[in-house]
């Protein structure tokens, strides 16, 4: 060094923001974080930069945010006394509107007979069996129990909207406004596409697998239709559309509730397929095999069909 240079020591500037830095023990400058900034989900930030786990929530009319409004905890003996209650209250509505329909039972198995097959039962009462598909019990209970189906099946029906309702009293408490307005809504609509499930099969699956029946044979035996066999067949074919109808709505409401997503059920439709033809070849008896195909294109219809349509509304 030069003589006469002085050597100074002389401290560089700092910011203010390395001042805040050493203040808060860390390396570099921090980023101020605004505590009043909305935020919708995932993970937010303190101002002190830790991370804090979001919480659920719902915007108000008002514009506020705010969770479930009757949300708490229960034990888990409440919570199966009040499934047990409202399944309760279903079977009761079904067995209600089972024993009045009852009476009237008889008339509605002539009708839902006489529409498949040939005859009418004054031409079986006057012995003309040979062109008429009269019924024969082959059980001292066949037409009692045959009875009680019918008049379970318009129960069953009417008890459909029932469920639905009551399983929304049942998730009441941890519903969101509009989640509860979906549910609401679906009442109606379920009554509606059980409707549609017994009228497709009324008018469509059970007049091609009937007229399957008395065709495939009628070369080599005359057929003689059993009243338990047969009508076990009409019956549970109009339940199975009946429920079966209903995956475009249960679809709709898991997606507008944010269960799942329309990606995610378009990426897993291979193992719903499988699922719906498990379904139908267990639970359609029909010795001949077609019930349950027909089941089970029906099934992947309806399914793929609810896709699409969640597709082109942009859902």
């Amino acid at each position: 060094m030069a003589d006469g240079d002085e050597e100074t020591d002389e401290p560089a500037p700092s910011s203010d923001a390395d001042d805040t830095a050493l203040n808060n023990g860390t390396d570099g400058p921090t980023t101020q974080y605004n505590i009043d900034q909305e935020w919708s989900g995932g993970a937010k930030a303190t101002p002190s930069g830790e991370p804090q786990a979001a919480e659920p929530v719902e915007e108000s009319a008002d514009g506020t945010f705010e969770g479930a409004p009757d949300d708490q905890e229960m034990p888990l003996t409440e919570h199966l006394e009040e499934m047990i209650k409202r399944l309760a209250a279903v079977i009761v509505v079904m067995g209600g509107v089972s024993l009045l329909v009852f009476p009237v039972a008889p008339d509605l198995i002539n009708w839902l007979w006489y529409s498949y097959l040939p005859g009418s039962p004054e031409a079986c009462e006057a012995g003309a069996s040979s062109t008429s598909a009269c019924p024969r019990v082959y059980h001292p209970l066949g037409l009692l129990f045959s009875r009680i189906k019918v008049a379970s099946l318009v129960g069953f029906v009417v008890a459909l909207p029932v469920f639905v309702y009551q399983t929304y009293l049942f998730m009441r408490p941890g519903l969101y406004p509009h989640e509860r307005r979906y549910y609401l809504a679906a009442v109606p609509t379920s009554l509606l596409l059980a409707f549609v499930g017994l009228s497709f099969s009324y008018f469509l699956v059970l007049p091609v697998i009937f007229t399957y029946f008395l065709y495939y044979s009628e070369d080599v035996a005359q057929i003689a239709f059993g009243l338990t066999e047969t009508f076990d067949l009409i019956l549970l074919m109009m339940g199975m559309f009946a429920a079966i109808f209903q995956i475009p709505l249960f679809i709709m409401l898991a997606i507008m509730m944010g269960v799942t997503t329309r990606r995610w059920l378009e990426q897993k439709r291979y193992y719903f397929w499988l699922g719906f033809a498990g379904f139908a070849f267990i639970f359609s008896p029909d010795p001949t095999g077609m019930a349950p195909f027909i089941v089970g294109i029906t099934m992947v219809a309806l399914y793929e069909l609810t896709l699409l349509l969640l597709r082109w509304t942009g859902r």
